[in-house]
């Protein structure tokens, strides 16, 4: 009995000297849409909040996450992950894909296969990537590969929850698909966490200054004619 006492009470001890872990809230609004979605539905999700420790170094983490393609679709559209993520991409479709990325973030092409395969892709430097199919130009996505574990991305009311997170300066980031970089840049600040669950000052994006812009196939080329393939989304 005065052993488990001990123990316990050298628990106790043990969880006191460690810091307190905080919950960091917000909310997002989106404005100067072109999008239905938002402009109609007042849909703000989408959006990739994190906080980058001031003083932490390069960050690395061995975790795994999903992006599938079913319906034509890659899903989620937005995914964000830890430096180090292996990425599996899972073929829920009854037709081949290619999914690839060539602009800045992490070049990687995972080449054609076949419907029930899966091929992974591993993230290890921090950018924003952006993902397409080399077959069918109008699937798109981006996995945001972040330098932190804190991180949240916003749901369709906007509002964001970024969990124990430790006391200590950090850097706050945003990133949306539909915002130029120096809008993102403008919103860039530093935050301290106390240990006390914070509410972060509400912020709203902009997306006026966004231009689409069609993209290349992996080759830098445009796409051909779109072949009938025979699937059409939501059938199987």
């Amino acid at each position: 009995m005065i052993w488990h006492s001990r123990i316990c009470f050298s628990l106790a001890l043990a969880l006191a000297a460690l810091p307190l872990a905080a919950a960091v809230t917000g909310r997002v609004e989106l404005r100067d849409s072109r999008d239905p979605h938002v402009r109609k539905a007042r849909d703000f999700s989408g959006v990739v909040v994190w906080l980058e420790p001031a003083s932490g170094g390069p960050m690395r983490i061995n975790r795994r996450a999903r992006m599938i393609q079913k319906g034509k679709r890659f899903t989620p559209h937005i995914l964000a992950i830890p430096v180090g993520t292996t990425v599996d991409f899972p073929n829920l479709d009854p037709i081949f894909h290619n999914a690839f990325s060539n602009f800045s973030g992490q070049v990687f092409d995972i080449g054609l296969y076949a419907p029930g395969s899966s091929r992974p892709v591993r993230f290890d430097r921090p950018g924003i990537v952006r993902i397409f199919c080399n077959i069918h130009s109008s699937m798109s996505a981006v996995i945001a590969v972040l330098n932190t574990v804190y991180f949240a991305t916003t749901t369709a009311s906007g509002e964001f929850l970024i969990p124990a997170v430790p006391p200590g300066e950090y850097t706050l980031h945003f990133f949306h698909e539909r915002a130029t970089p120096q809008t993102l840049r403008s919103l860039e600040r530093s935050v301290a966490i106390d240990g006390d669950a914070t509410a972060l000052t509400p912020v709203s994006i902009s997306e006026s200054d966004y231009l689409p812009a069609p993209h290349k196939n992996k080759y830098g080329r445009d796409y051909p004619p779109a072949v009938d393939d025979g699937y059409v989304p939501g059938s199987r």
